[in-house]
């Protein structure tokens, strides 16, 4: 089950490309499209790796059993989570990469890098789902807890593994913390459309998506999941974050940035933030709970994450307003050893995300069976981390000797990791 902080939780807003790309083709007679994709400077988004690791270690972190390490992730101070900065960063890296394809090589091409990349998320789905069923399954055989296949949503694997399986390929059987993959690969699916639309109307592009957002809601509409309920994280809802960050990749950010310079904008922010949090405040000291309104009350709750309630889309505004303002491109810090290892789980989200997974599980059997002393919570949560960190560096060392074996047949491309993006 999930607590109520885990209905309601991120921030980053990186900041637009600088770089705009210009028609070198002759002049046509045909209308020129209201914008032009960006085109990859020499330079990665380092804050784009930053956040996206900081996301990594806040999902691992909120994957474990209650600990120490829990009360530093953002979902206990506000509404929104790791997971709207996961999104953001996905829609907005993945538009900057593959925007530029599209730009280059036209739709067919982009569309077929696209697949490819959808192809390699599903393949790690796939991968990921196999080695968690197992490693599960082993645990709960060995120590003859049957509660662990309870816990982890496997039971109508045990049950039914011919139907369950076909149903995990078709993405709607997901154990727990299995349902970030899915929706990603959906998102991508739609990827090439989306970037069709913003090339020629991206304020439009975004307007249809707010549109079919309202409807969502409207009208209730859902992914049905196996073997009943629907998806923890609706992509017909939580498309909108993915949108809005590419369009912010495709000169939606420069163009905001007098309304995020303003004083006003900044104060706004700050207030919502505090709100907020003081609401927040009412989940874990009951005591306080009569200093809120009842009639706010029955407004604001449920505070819908599979929806992606619209306070939780403005909580990831009001963060990304702050972090866009006071966290600049060039902020020397960013080339800090101390920020090192997040900017590498960024760089390789894919494999640190599914190593997360499985070092979660394997945290949360530890504390069951060994301890669950707050010692070994802080053990755990460090240790994880740290493993995380390792296999970055591992993974990010021998990308580093691949590419200057490979530099001399063709040139740097961008790695489009988890969904679009280094």
């Amino acid at each position: 089950m999930t607590s109520i902080a885990d209905r309601i939780a991120g921030p980053p807003l990186a900041g637009a490309p600088d770089a705009i790309a210009r028609d070198a083709a002759p002049a046509r007679a045909v209308r020129a499209p209201t914008i032009s994709f960006p085109v990859l400077g020499g330079e990665r988004e380092l804050r784009l790796d930053l956040f996206r690791g900081l996301a990594l270690w806040l999902i691992f972190i909120d994957h474990l059993p209650p600990n120490l390490l829990t009360w530093f992730t953002i979902r206990n101070y506000g509404f929104s989570d790791a997971t709207e900065i996961f999104i953001f960063i996905s829609g907005y890296t993945a538009a900057f990469v593959y925007g530029r394809a599209m730009l280059e090589s036209g739709f067919v091409v982009a569309t077929a890098r696209i697949l490819r990349r959808v192809w390699q998320i599903y393949v790690a789905h796939v991968f990921l789902f196999t080695i968690f069923l197992a490693e599960i399954s082993y645990v709960a055989t060995s120590f003859e807890n049957p509660l662990y296949t309870e816990e982890m949503g496997i039971m109508d694997f045990l049950k039914q593994p011919d139907v369950t399986i076909v149903q995990a390929l078709l993405l709607r059987f997901r154990p727990v913390n299995m349902d970030v993959l899915p929706l990603y690969i959906v998102l991508m699916l739609f990827l090439p459309l989306i970037l069709w639309l913003m090339k020629w109307r991206a304020d439009l592009t975004l307007a249809l998506s707010v549109l079919l957002y309202a409807v969502t809601w409207e009208y209730d509409l859902y992914l049905s999941a196996y073997p009943n309920g629907y998806w923890a994280f609706n992509p017909l809802a939580w498309q909108l974050l993915f949108v809005f960050g590419a369009w912010c990749a495709l000169g939606g950010a420069r163009r905001m940035s007098g309304i995020l310079s303003s004083r006003i904008t900044l104060w706004i922010s700050f207030a919502y933030l505090l709100a907020a949090f003081c609401v927040t405040l009412t989940w874990y000291f009951p005591q306080l709970s009569y200093l809120m309104p009842r009639r706010l009350e029955q407004w604001m709750y449920p505070i819908d994450k599979t929806d992606l309630d619209v306070l939780r889309f403005a909580h990831f505004l009001a963060l990304a307003a702050l972090t866009v303002r006071f966290l600049p491109k060039d902020w020397p810090g960013l080339k800090s050893h101390w920020l090192r290892p997040l900017i590498l789980c960024g760089q390789h989200s894919l494999e640190i995300f599914c190593l997360g997974v499985f070092l979660a599980f394997a945290g949360h059997f530890v504390l069951a069976e060994v301890s669950g002393g707050a010692a070994m919570h802080f053990l755990i949560s460090i240790s994880g981390i740290l493993i995380m960190w390792a296999v970055a560096w591992v993974i990010s060392w021998y990308k580093r000797v691949a590419d200057k074996s490979a530099s001399r047949t063709k040139g740097a491309t961008g790695n489009a990791d988890m969904a679009g993006g280094g």
